[in-house]
């Protein structure tokens, strides 16, 4: 019997990967609007592959909550809606607060540094009330944490579920949702824990910033 060749899997593999990139990309930055029909057709011309890249592609996106799909019926961007809002951003902040607890004992001055900065960044977000900003930046700042957790199962899940999560938070009034007047002291709090390099401190802020009940730290 002849034996299969592996190039041509291993080649789709990566065609897929290439292609749910493109389109998660297109996603988050705007491109593609919420709700927002995604038609074969279209997606064949616009990246110049064949329709089975496409489609595997977009059953992972489904998988991780950025597009829609009912068979025979539609596939479309999926719209952020405020119900989901709260659900998403306490699974984050389980996700986020075991990061956070692995991380600091282990960040070098360079990454620390990064880290204080992108603080900074996420309180003018909401001094400002800038929902997208604040949305951004904070997946970026939680991000450096996961990148030096150590913990390699986390970093998978956490870059699995990273993209999906946060686009649910993506509601026009964000601020209303969550307890955005809490959020400041927070930070603040995430800030000088990881400075002190108080893991338990700093995984207290993290999960406070996400709407986990529980205990709080001391300012």
């Amino acid at each position: 019997m002849p034996i299969p060749s592996t190039p041509p899997a291993a080649e789709r593999q990566l065609l897929r990967d290439t292609v749910r990139a493109r389109i998660r990309d297109a996603i988050v930055d705007g491109t593609l609007e919420p709700g927002e029909r995604l038609h074969d057709e279209e997606l064949i011309a616009w990246l110049q592959v064949s329709r089975t890249p496409i489609r595997e592609a977009l059953g992972d996106l489904v998988r991780a909550g950025l597009v829609e799909m009912a068979p025979n019926r539609y596939t479309r961007v999926a719209t952020p809606n405020a119900d989901e809002a709260v659900e998403s951003i306490q699974t984050l902040g389980v996700l986020y607060g075991g990061a956070v607890r692995l991380a600091v004992p282990r960040l070098s001055a360079t990454v620390l540094k990064q880290i204080v900065t992108a603080i900074d960044g996420c309180l003018v977000d909401l001094e400002n009330e800038d929902g997208p900003a604040l949305n951004a930046h904070a997946v970026a700042l939680f991000a450096l944490y996961v990148e030096q957790c150590g913990n390699a199962s986390l970093q998978k899940v956490s870059r699995d579920v990273t993209d999906g999560l946060a686009y649910k938070l993506r509601v026009p009034n964000i601020v209303e949702v969550l307890n955005w007047s809490e959020m400041p002291a927070a930070f603040r709090l995430l800030r000088q824990a990881t400075i002190d390099r108080d893991p338990i401190k700093a995984e207290l802020a993290a999960e406070a910033l996400h709407e986990l009940p529980g205990a709080r730290p001391v300012e």
